[in-house]
C-alpha cells in the first residue's frame, strides 16, 4: 500500500503569517505608496482569504481605489495586483531565506521517518510556489525538500476551502484519499481536505488557535519533538495514543479507525 503525507505550508511547516507574510504585505504597501497598513488584528481577518493575490485584491473597494488613485479598469487592476504580489513574494522569500521563521516542532522528524517508510510527500498550498519552496527548504533542509511534490499558487482555479488542490495532489500522486493524511493549521484548509475525503491532523498556529476544527481527526499544538517540545493533544476524537508527539504510528491509527 502506498501512503501519502501532504502538508499545508504557512502555519504548518513554519509559523509564517505573523513574522513573514504580514510584514511583507506591509512592505509592499509602503513601496507602492498605498494608503494602508495592516495591523495584526486586520491580518487575522485577511488570513481567512485563501491566496496572497486574493488578499491584495480585497483592498480594491471603490473608496480605496479613489483614495489611492488606482485604475478603475478591471484588467489594469488585475495586472496591478500581480505586480504587488510579485514584490510581496520577493520580500517574503528573502525573510524566509534569512532564517527569520524556523520550522515548527516535529516537521523535520516526521518528514524523515515518512520518507524512510516509503510514504509519498507533498505540499499543497495557496501561497506562491517560490514562497512555498523557500519555506520547505528552510524547514526540512534542501535534501529532504527534494523528496516533495509541490502544488502551490494558481495551480488550481478554486483555492481553499475548495478541495481542488487536494484532489489534484491525490490524482498526481496516484493515491486514494483513504491512504493519505493531510496536516493543516486552518479551518479553510481543514474544510478543503475534508471535502477531498482525506484524514486531517490540525496543528494550530498563531492565527488559527480559536477556529472550529470539529472535522479534524486530531488537533495538536504541534507535531512535537520529544523531550524538548512535546506536542499537546488538544482534541483527540479517535482516541489515538498520546505520546507527546505525532508519529507515523499515530497517522496510521487515524486512518484505520
Amino acid at each position: 500500500m502506498t501512503r501519502a503525507l501532504i502538508f499545508d505550508c504557512d502555519g504548518v511547516l513554519a509559523d509564517t503569517e505573523r513574522d513573514g507574510h504580514l510584514p511583507a504585505f506591509n512592505d509592499t504597501f509602503a513601496h507602492f505608496n498605498l494608503p494602508v497598513h495592516w495591523s495584526e488584528e486586520d491580518y487575522a481577518e485577511k488570513v481567512r482569504i485563501g491566496g496572497g493575490k486574493e488578499r491584495l485584491a480585497s483592498l480594491l473597494t471603490s473608496d480605496f481605489i479613489a483614495s489611492a488613485n488606482l485604475p478603475t479598469d478591471e484588467a489594469a487592476q488585475i495586472e496591478l495586483v500581480k505586480r504587488w504580489h510579485r514584490f510581496k513574494t520577493d520580500r517574503y522569500t528573502a525573510k524566509v531565506r534569512a532564517g527569520e521563521m524556523p520550522g515548527r516542532p516535529g516537521i523535520a522528524r516526521i518528514v524523515a521517518t515518512a520518507h524512510d517508510a516509503g510514504w509519498l510527500l507533498a505540499v499543497a498550498s495557496t501561497s506562491a510556489e517560490e514562497s512555498v519552496r523557500a519555506v520547505l527548504e528552510h524547514a526540512v533542509g534542501a535534501e529532504s525538500a527534494s523528496w516533495f511534490r509541490v502544488y502551490a499558487g494558481d495551480v488550481v482555479p478554486a483555492k481553499k476551502p475548495a478541495p481542488d488542490i487536494y484532489l489534484l495532489a491525490l490524482r498526481d500522486l496516484g493515491v486514494d484519499a483513504a491512504d493519505a493524511v493531510v496536516v493543516e493549521d486552518s479551518q479553510n484548509g481543514l474544510r478543503a481536505a475534508a471535502a477531498a475525503g482525506i484524514t486531517t491532523v490540525v496543528t494550530v498556529s498563531s492565527y488559527t488557535a480559536d477556529e472550529d476544527f470539529t472535522e479534524a481527526a486530531l488537533v495538536v499544538d504541534s507535531l512535537g519533538d520529544q523531550p524538548q517540545t512535546p506536542a499537546r493533544f488538544l482534541s483527540n476524537p479517535r482516541g489515538v495514543e498520546e505520546t507527546g508527539q505525532v508519529t507515523l504510528d499515530t497517522l496510521t491509527a487515524l486512518t484505520t479507525r
